[in-house]
């Protein structure tokens, strides 16, 4: 099991091992021998960690003879874009997604903008964990600044939507006090559109803090009290999106992910006719889908895993519904602007208002439940929790699903339960969480 990378990089909190100055420098280091790399890119989002970890990242860079761009403060996908226009042989980005303030991430591209393999992943693991790593050359390398990261990442966006605009459409955008707070409203208002922003005043402590994609609410009030046609709210690293409807519902990844895979299919541009999501997802999602022709394929959790198999696939349209949407034309990874601007785009296109193309599917009542847990031990090996699992499995049958597993990035399990009948599937989440209380609760 590996020690470092989770889902989605390394993460944890910013000054606690392993978000430490010292394993940044080995990183560095570890990605330079690993990639051979010559140079490299590093972004950050807006969190005050952000300084230490880039400075002890471009350290450990250097000393191995690598040239490191910086980008300062921009999105997720500005760096994996990046990597590859700048020909860079890796892009690392620092951030923890949704994550609170503390909590700082390393994640890193290849020369070819996606996320890198396990295997490259375990080699890079096993030089931070080994013996000290000292410099095997005199030889330094330099650090310079991309003065325009941003302008070339927004000229990137604008081109999956050329003829997009957006002249009287009035959009209420959360940054989140991330990333994206300056770049995002910057791309909507360039195109036409009426920005009104919240979540746009970083400090280096507010990120995610009540904003953001895991916080609409306060969009979805603004939305209904300004008149506007769509909100929009980004994580931290502006590689999610949820949306809010004129109506002021806030809708789920699945129905955006259902509306958008219908969307491209109706153009003849839905790859193999094949929508990858992730265990997560709705059984409604696939029952929509099917009546519409359309193939529903499932990963693990995690975006890196879903591109991982539209990749093998062939697919171009995938995500999870915590957000991430993957439009592989386009983008090698989740991009939360570029999610916005195709929505944008089909309820143009379609001339019919976000309520609208959302209601595509029936979505059946899920039960979802994080606990904090001591300890992570294989499920199977702790009773309770195994018992309360085949319980529910069995009551369930054929009219429903559990979902039972450790988050990749905290301590805590996640249960999951769907079910046709709502009662029924919190009586059986109540069950398995509160076995799982009992035996490795927190």
């Amino acid at each position: 099991m590996a020690e470092l990378f989770g889902t989605d990089g390394i993460r944890g909190t910013a000054n606690e091992y392993p978000i430490t100055p010292e394993v940044a420098m080995k990183a560095g280091r570890a990605v330079a021998r690993v990639l051979g790399a010559q140079k490299v890119v590093i972004g950050k989002d807006t969190r005050i960690s952000g300084v230490m970890l880039e400075n002890a990242l471009s350290a450990g860079l250097i000393s191995e003879g690598v040239e490191v761009l910086f980008t300062g403060a921009v999105p997720t996908p500005a760096v994996a874009l990046l990597t590859k226009s700048q020909q860079a042989d890796a892009g690392i980005m620092l951030t923890a997604s949704h994550n609170p303030f503390a909590d700082n991430g390393i994640k890193i591209f290849g020369p070819d903008g996606f996320k890198l393999s396990d295997a490259q992943e375990e080699a890079v693991e096993a030089l931070i964990l080994g013996e000290e790593l000292v410099p095997q050359s005199q030889k330094l390398g330099k650090l310079d600044y991309i003065s325009d990261a941003s302008d070339q990442y927004a000229g990137f966006a604008r081109q999956a939507v050329t003829d997009l605009d957006l002249t009287g459409v009035k959009i209420v955008l959360d940054c989140a006090h991330g990333a994206a707070f300056k770049l995002g409203p910057e791309i909507f208002r360039s195109l036409g559109a009426e920005v009104i922003l919240l979540g746009g005043e970083p400090d280096g402590y507010n990120i995610n803090e009540g904003v953001g994609s895991l916080y609409p609410e306060d969009t979805a009030k603004a939305v209904l009290a300004e008149g506007a046609d769509i909100g929009v709210c980004f994580d931290g690293d502006a590689d999610r999106v949820i949306f809010v409807d004129a109506a002021g519902q806030v809708l789920s990844g699945d129905r955006v992910l259902c509306l958008c895979a219908k969307a491209l299919h109706s153009r003849g541009q839905l790859k193999n006719s094949t929508l990858v999501a992730t265990v997560m997802s709705n059984l409604g999602l696939r029952d929509a889908l099917s009546a519409e022709g359309i193939k529903l394929e499932t990963t693990g959790v995690g975006d890196r895993l879903v591109l991982e198999r539209m990749r093998e696939g062939g697919f171009n349209l995938g995500g999870e519904n915590s957000g991430h949407i993957i439009f592989s034309d386009y983008a090698t990874t989740g991009d939360g602007i570029m999610s916005a601007l195709m929505i944008l785009s089909m309820m143009k296109e379609s001339g019919e208002n976000l309520a609208q193309l959302a209601d595509c599917m029936e979505e059946y009542p899920q039960e979802l439940v994080a606990l904090a847990v001591k300890e992570k031990p294989a499920l199977d090996s702790v009773p309770e929790i195994k018992k309360a699992m085949d319980t529910a499995e069995e009551t369930l049958g054929e009219t429903g699903r559990i979902l039972v597993r450790y988050s990749g990035t905290e301590k805590k399990l996640r249960v999951l339960v769907e079910a046709k009948d709502a009662a029924l599937a919190k009586a059986q989440c109540d069950a398995i969480v509160a076995a799982a209380t009992q035996s490795i609760g927190a």
